[in-house]
Formats: structure tokens, sequence, C-alpha cells
């Protein structure tokens, strides 16, 4: 009866431990469905808010523009549309909020029911006209011609330089300056922190004794535990203004102030990993090496590194995948400007930093709510090959110990 009454329990702990691991694989798997379905949704659609349109007259003979060439136009950089092959013609541009400028209170009447023939009439007589305004607001007999805008293709989101979501009349969706902000930063803090790490990790496993190794291990390990808001506030009390004052710039928060922050926040996952490894060479090697003349330094570097490089590759590629992914510190630190960067000391945006500060303000279901799902989405994308990488190196190291 008892062994019976044990199996039963076994039993209901084994079903109980099954479902928790399939509830989370399933859950996992729904979350980035969830994350590519609705990142999938932005290049299904134009750049343009729902229920808007572009129109100009029926005899401009322009009948499409890039959103590049349409934020240029009313940024007023293209002033005529032979520019963009069209007439002779200087471009005069018309948003909705421009109808008090041509037309009395009256004549648009009480309620704005003559709004569409205003409008009509407007295009009909401006033949350089450009006009912005509500799909309400278009004629039955429109006397106008929509300009075509092409759907998002996933080329032009990828190369796109300019990140402006929310631009009127056109969205800029170029989320090329977020990814090089994102690797620009991430490549700096593993260049600072890998060195740093490293010389820890050997300090720990060959150098220290065990009193020392005992009271810093946990101290770097405590440092993995802290919030990144307040990394964040250190970063913008400490590093910020030393970074301003010591390269004399107007502003500090760059990417040198990023990549500092984020090398701090890697050292616990680069130090732990790579003092672990080290500590798994053999003592048959260390004590080979010892016995045919090498010295104790001369161990270090040409036996137990090379032995453990695996394991501080892969500490270092966590290192980078920790970077990657970090958001509250990075947004205190960069500077948080979308342009495509050209040294460490300018200000750049990283994907992350970009979907906290923005997902917020995003309307549920519009374009800046899909677009930022599908910059997540290239996030995930990274960070998943980062992953694989280090099962890779990991895998491969296996093998060659076996």
């Amino acid at each position: 009866m008892k062994t019976n009454l044990k199996q039963i329990k076994e039993k209901a702990i084994e079903s109980v431990l099954m479902l928790s691991s399939v509830t989370t694989s399933i859950t996992v798997i729904l979350i980035v469905f969830f994350l590519f379905i609705e990142g999938a949704g932005v290049f299904s659609r134009k750049p343009i808010d729902d229920g808007f349109l572009l129109a100009v007259a029926a005899s401009n003979s322009v009948k499409k523009l890039s959103p590049e060439q349409v934020k240029d136009v009313y940024d007023q950089k293209i002033k005529n549309w032979k520019e963009v092959g069209g007439p002779d013609l200087p471009i005069v541009l018309f948003r909705t909020s421009d109808i008090s400028d041509y037309y009395t209170d009256e004549e648009l009447g009480k309620n704005f029911e003559y709004f569409p023939q205003r409008i009509n009439e407007l295009i009909t007589k401006t033949p350089g006209i450009i006009a912005f305004f509500s799909e309400t607001y278009k004629a039955k007999k429109f006397a106008g011609r929509e300009l075509e805008i092409d759907k998002i293709t996933i080329s032009k989101f990828l190369s796109g330089e300019e990140w402006f979501p929310t631009a009127q009349p056109i969205a800029q969706m170029g989320v090329k300056p977020l990814i090089y902000g994102t690797l620009w930063v991430s490549f700096g803090a593993i260049l600072i922190a890998l060195p740093i790490g490293l010389a820890a990790a050997i300090f720990l496993s060959e150098i220290a004794k065990k009193k020392t190794r005992n009271l810093l291990k946990p101290l770097i390990e405590l440092l993995a535990g802290i919030p990144s808001v307040v990394y964040g506030f250190f970063g913008l009390v400490v590093i910020v203004p030393l970074i301003q004052s010591t390269f004399n710039l107007p502003v500090g928060e760059t990417a040198l102030a990023g990549s500092v922050v984020l090398a701090i926040m890697a050292l616990p996952t680069i130090i732990t990993i790579s003092e672990d490894a080290m500590r798994n060479t053999p003592r048959a090697m260390k004590e080979a090496s010892l016995a045919l003349g090498a010295s104790h330094w001369q161990t270090i570097y040409k036996v137990v590194v090379p032995y453990s490089a695996s394991g501080i590759t892969a500490g270092a590629i966590l290192g980078i995948g920790r970077a990657i992914g970090e958001t509250m510190a990075v947004l205190m630190v960069t500077g948080n400007a979308a342009v495509i960067p050209h040294s460490f000391l300018a200000p750049v945006r990283t994907i992350p930093a970009t979907i906290a500060a923005e997902l917020g303000e995003a309307p549920n279901g519009g374009l800046h709510y899909e677009a930022l799902f599908a910059l997540g989405c290239i996030l995930f994308i990274i960070t998943f090959g980062i992953n694989m990488l280090v099962e890779l190196v990991t895998s491969r190291n296996s093998h060659k110990k076996h």
C-alpha cells in the first residue's frame, strides 16, 4: 500500500513538472508568435495615417512620391515640382488647418458641410498644390488626384536612415540608425568589459587567495542584482559629466557613456563564466606545465587561458547579449538621437530604448505601434543569434573534451 502511494505521489510530481515545462514552452512560443504577428503588420501598411490622403491637381504629372521626397517637400527642401519630375510650378503646401487662409467660416459652413467642396475648388484653381487632409473631406466628384504611396517594405524599413514614425504627412520608418546605435554601444561595451573581466577572472581563479576570492566573488555577483535604473543614475551623475569635461563636448550623453555603463553591467556575467571556465582547467595540465619549467604566469596564458577559451568566449557573448537588450540605463545616458553614429562621442539611440520611450505613446494597433513591434522582432533575432552562437561555442568545446 505504501509503495503504491509513493508511486502515485511520484507520478503526480512528474505530471506537475511536465505541465509546468509544457506551459512555459507554449507561453514562450505564443509570445514570440504574437511579437512577429504584430511586427509583420507594419509591412502591409502605407506610411500614412489611416483615413488620410495626399492629393495633387489633376493636371500635375507627378503620380508618386517616396516618403523621403514627401518629407523634403513639407520641409520645403523641395520647392518646385520639376525637382521631382513634374511641371515647372512652385509647390503649394496645404494641410486641413490651412483652409481658414483661403475661406471664411461662412464659406465653410457652420458644421463644415462645405469643406469637401472648398477643397475641390482650391485644388482646381491651384495647379501646384499638394494637399494632406482626411478622407472624410474628399468630395464624391473629387477634382484632384491621389498620390500613390508604396507600402512599407522590409528592405526600406531596414535601410532607411530616418526614424520619425509620427511625422506628418508621411511617417519616416528607417531603423538603420537604431540598429547601428544598438550595435555601436554594445560593441563599445564589450571592448571595455572583456579585458577588465578577463583580468578579474584570472585574478580570482589563479592568483587570489581563498579568503580574498570568497570576499570578492559575491560582491561581483551582487552587481548583477542591481537594478538597471541605478546604473543609469550612476552614469548620468558620474560618467556623463566626466566624458563631457574630458573631451570638451557640448553634451556628455554619448555612445561612449552608454558603452561604459553597459560594460559595468556586463562585467558580472563575463567574470563569473570566465572564472568558472578557468577553474575547470584540469590540475594535471597545470602541474605538467610547471614541471616542464614554466612559470606561474606562463602557465596561465599558455595553458589555462587557451583551455578555457570557449568559456571565456561564451561569457563575452552573453555579456554582449546583456548589453544589446538593456533599456533604462542606455535610455538615460546615450542622448537618444536617432542618427547614424560616426564616433563614440556622438549621441545615439538603441532599439530597446526606442521601444521603452515610445510604446506608451503609440496608439494601439496603429502604424507606430506595429513599427515598434517590428523593432522588437529585430532585437529578438539579434539576441537569438547571439544565444545560438553561445550554444555553438559551448557544444564545440564539449565535443573537444570528449
